[in-house]
């Protein structure tokens, strides 16, 4: 499975870099050779990292804990959609906005907002208003919904965080890093490591290397849920039998007597008991005198 999957990530282009005038030095341990003027990045070190963020999505799925997807960038936002969409998480994809997270209360009153303004489009509200404060309305609405409708099912902090060029995201992973969220991210030569929990070499200028990679991840969020489900029916007990009531029975609904179904503690002794019939007692003879009668 992983020479498979490390054939796709070479034949889309995974290992190209940046150019060496643009790397970042901390990125030197997950740098191959140097190509020309290109630097390339080591594909055991990108396996490695997506194994590991595998691992780590999956036991905070199961935990129970949410993952939002992060790619602004031209060349993810289609493949971060798919990726969320596929998994049934969150994700954001065309601009971080700031205090996303650290100011989640405010980002949830406009996700209100934004339910009421669509309420107000339904029912013919909005067409009611003058021309100029419905198109103010719908302009606030069109907004509201290309920069939150990704997570507008989020009711809660995530659990983990993914993004794609740690470089461009730098606002969500110092959110996320303040909050004490785990993070992940493909990173390119001229990123920084130490920004994310778990790093994944890779070259994310490529759509397709993108896709595949953001792929095996959403298979590792589907299989965290699977696990959360299978410790519910482990979880769920099994069902009680049903013990007789040791009450009395009181009367029926119609006045006549329910037969009462006696204990075993309101049983009297003497029905406990077995009851043995005493055996007669031998009558015995009477003895006959040793001593001679009177006419002898």
């Amino acid at each position: 499975m992983a020479k498979q999957l490390a054939r796709e990530l070479i034949n889309a282009g995974v290992h190209f870099g940046h150019g060496v005038s643009r790397w970042n030095p901390k990125m030197e341990p997950y740098i191959f050779a140097k190509r020309g003027t290109i630097h390339i990045i080591d594909v055991k070190k990108t396996l490695k990292g997506i194994l590991v963020t595998k691992k780590l999505l999956a036991e905070i799925v199961s935990s129970g804990g949410d993952v939002v997807f992060v790619g602004t960038k031209r060349q993810a936002q289609k493949a971060v959609e798919a990726a969320a969409n596929r998994c049934g998480m969150h994700f954001v994809s065309e601009r971080w906005l700031g205090g996303m997270l650290t100011n989640f209360r405010t980002v949830r009153s406009r996700l209100q907002r934004l339910e009421q303004l669509e309420a107000m489009e339904q029912d013919g509200t909005l067409e009611a208003e003058s021309k100029k404060q419905a198109s103010r309305l719908k302009r606030e609405m069109r907004k509201i919904r290309t920069n939150l409708d990704g997570v507008r099912r989020m009711s809660r902090l995530p659990g983990a965080i993914i993004v794609v060029d740690a470089k461009k995201e730098y606002l969500a992973l110092r959110e996320a890093a303040k909050l004490g969220i785990p993070t992940a991210g493909i990173l390119d030569t001229d990123s920084d490591p130490d920004t994310v929990d778990v790093a994944i070499p890779a070259n994310d200028d490529s759509i397709r290397a993108v896709e595949i990679i953001l792929n095996e991840l959403a298979d590792a969020v589907a299989i965290g849920k699977t696990m959360v489900s299978a410790r519910q029916q482990e979880s769920d007990p099994r069902p009680r039998r049903a013990r007789p009531s040791r009450r009395p029975a009181l009367a029926r609904a119609d006045g006549a007597a329910a037969p009462a179904v006696a204990t075993i503690e309101e049983q009297p002794a003497e029905a406990a008991e077995p009851t043995t019939t005493p055996e007669p007692e031998e009558t015995a003879a009477p003895a006959e005198s040793d001593q001679p009668s009177a006419g002898a």
